[in-house]
């Protein structure tokens, strides 16, 4: 907190005032946010990625999220409900990288742009070789009345590069082994501001609260298999509980333990990590003590400088912080509610 700007620090959180008649307001607050300000937001993109591939699903009649698809290319099938449990539970990239095959590129900005979430663009996937390809590969769609729709290949607008500030950051960065002493360009890179993040988080949990143009388009089954996704500890997505820890994508509050989270508390969430970037945009709710609020954040931690090298204080000072925040802002909840 000494250093901000050094750490490119962000915060949003947000109270969550409910009336008499249940009705939620929220009360904003905001600690150095700027969205002018770039940070790569890594998997945090995968969070519209799923919930508008159901979005998209729901636009065509007899399906649901146990329908399959296939991708051009391989025999293989995936479940619509499966892959987006991967997502949430351990953010599996190859399970994103089918659903945005699905979604599109320009179905996915176009609808988070008409949603009044304007600080967002992806334009290439994740971890994956050619992933900047404009081309979304053709799909197969299986059903649940047995038919079958053929989706074909779609070549993607072309997007503008990136005008923001800390676009080029650090002083080198890696590539094929070798040290490249300037710094490393963000231009190319997806783009996703901490309050559209938080926004988007807000759609989902509390959409009684937008507009309708504003909401996400999902049914109530849909809405809540994502809520409970978002919620959902890898170790009851079915697995290992020892390398997926409960903190494994927790980071606010539990990204510093690999000890059980208490039962009572709920964190409704959805994490990045690349490029020493660490985000979590979190939903917390403690049902025993009637505590909720949300908070979203990102920091980077390179203190070297260099990118692409695989050395960033995640261990040693990303996750710490991001764990105490969490627990400081939970406990000024706590120690609110019992005056």
């Amino acid at each position: 907190m000494e250093k901000p700007e050094e750490f490119e620090l962000q915060i949003i959180y947000t109270e969550i005032i409910r009336d008499d008649n249940h009705q939620v307001k929220f009360k904003d607050y905001t600690y150095n946010l700027n969205a002018k300000n770039y940070f790569y937001p890594a998997s945090t993109v995968k969070l519209p990625i799923a919930v508008l591939a159901l979005e998209k699903l729901n636009s065509i009649r007899k399906t649901s999220i146990n329908s399959e698809f296939s991708i051009e290319g391989t025999i293989d099938k995936f479940k619509f409900s499966e892959e987006i449990s991967k997502v949430f539970a351990v953010s599996d990239n190859d399970a994103s990288n089918r659903l945005l095959e699905f979604v599109g590129f320009d179905y996915l900005n176009k609808s988070m742009t008409d949603k009044g979430l304007q600080d967002f663009k992806v334009i290439h996937r994740l971890s994956t070789p050619d992933s900047g390809n404009p081309v979304t590969k053709g799909i197969i769609l299986y059903k649940d009345d047995n038919s079958v729709v053929e989706i074909p290949s779609v070549i993607s607008k072309p997007r503008a590069q990136l005008q923001l500030e800390k676009m080029k950051k650090g002083i080198g960065y890696m590539k094929d082994d070798k040290l490249i002493s300037t710094p490393f360009d963000f231009s190319g890179k997806n783009y996703y501001s901490l309050e559209s993040l938080h926004s988007t988080m807000k759609r989902i949990v509390f959409p009684e609260a937008f507009k309708e143009n504003q909401r996400f388009h999902l049914s109530k089954n849909d809405r809540e298999f994502i809520l409970f996704s978002l919620q959902n500890l890898p170790k009851n997505a079915g697995y290992d509980p020892v390398e997926f820890y409960d903190g494994f994508g927790k980071f606010l509050m539990f990204g510093d333990t690999k000890s059980p989270m208490p039962e009572n508390i709920k964190i409704y969430n959805k994490v990045g990590d690349a490029y020493g970037t660490l985000i979590d945009c979190a939903y917390i709710v403690d049902e025993k003590n009637k505590i909720e609020f949300m908070v979203s954040t990102t920091i980077l931690v390179n203190k070297d400088g260099i990118f692409n090298d695989d050395t960033y204080e995640y261990e040693e000072i990303g996750l710490p912080f991001l764990a105490e925040l969490g627990r400081q802002l939970y406990d000024k909840n706590l120690k609110k509610k019992s005056n």
